[in-house]
């Protein structure tokens, strides 16, 4: 059965939120924000291992992707008890002002 959108749509709209990913993580200032941009980075990653493996008829973009939701949830914990730590220390999760407290 021949899938109805073609890999390389799914493989424009992974570069596409992997860009959206990139931007998000160099522009914003929060943490949080910072966070969820890498997380939408990760998941446009396993969606083009998804489509490549769909293309080859292959299950191992699917276990790739398995792999990666079980990495991105490793990093969400670590990285939401980082965020809390250093929120109660500074009272900000604004990186600029971090770096003037750091300074």
């Amino acid at each position: 059965m021949k899938p109805s959108v073609s890999i390389e749509v799914v493989v424009l709209l992974a570069g596409l939120l992997f860009a959206l990913g990139i931007v998000g993580v160099i522009i914003r200032k929060n943490i949080i924000f910072m966070l969820l941009s890498v997380e939408i980075m990760l998941n446009a990653s396993g969606l083009a291992f998804v489509a490549a493996g769909s293309r080859w008829g292959q299950p191992d973009g699917q276990v790739m992707f398995v792999f990666i939701l079980a990495m991105a949830a490793a990093e969400v914990s670590i990285g939401l008890a980082l965020i809390l730590q250093i929120y109660h220390q500074h009272k900000s999760l604004d990186i600029d002002n971090l770096k003037e407290m750091n300074g």
